[in-house]
């Protein structure tokens, strides 16, 4: 039997978070309110049921290429999740993450976002990895300028942030 941390063929491990293709079970367990022992006491939020209420009209979100819960490796904890939006268009391909309130302040999501953007990158077709946020989220902006994405575009209340091949980008 799989322990809640062996990786996978489609899993990525980073120095501190393993991120693990959700699974059917998992996301019926989020949007039934049920409780795991693998999950951060403040997991999930709200962002996380509202992805696992969608996984059923777009399936290929559970694929290589979709969302992923964010695992701390030293707790084995659920502690967020982080996801793509399959599939591209034009070539570019939409991000979007959260970590529990919990577990913020300590890097975790510019960490996961590296990752998962620098695999989406690997992907068919797909040159660019995108990121809306909304100007009135400063800690949101933050997380995607340490990820290594810039502003690609934007007006009085949001921006779209990008990263496109090569990535990571050079200093």
């Amino acid at each position: 039997m799989r322990s809640f941390l062996s990786p996978n063929d489609t899993d990525l491990t980073t120095d501190r978070l393993l991120l693990r293709v959700w699974t059917l079970d998992e996301a019926d367990a989020v949007v039934a309110g049920t409780r795991s022992v693998h999950w951060a006491e403040d997991f999930p939020s709200e962002g996380d049921q509202v992805i696992a209420g969608l996984f059923g009209e777009h399936p290929a979100w559970l694929g290589e290429y979709g969302h992923r819960l964010v695992i701390e490796r030293d707790s084995g904890l659920v502690v967020g999740s982080i996801g793509l939006f399959w599939p591209p268009g034009d070539g570019a391909l939409e991000i979007g993450y959260g970590i529990v309130a919990s577990r913020r302040g300590r890097g975790y999501a510019p960490e996961a976002t590296r990752a998962l953007t620098e695999f989406a990158l690997t992907a068919p077709g797909v040159h660019t990895v995108f990121a809306n946020v909304e100007l009135a989220n400063p800690p949101s902006i933050r997380v995607l300028e340490k990820a290594g994405f810039r502003r690609l575009s934007g007006d009085d209340e949001t921006a779209r942030y990008g990263a496109s091949t090569p990535y990571p980008p050079s200093s």
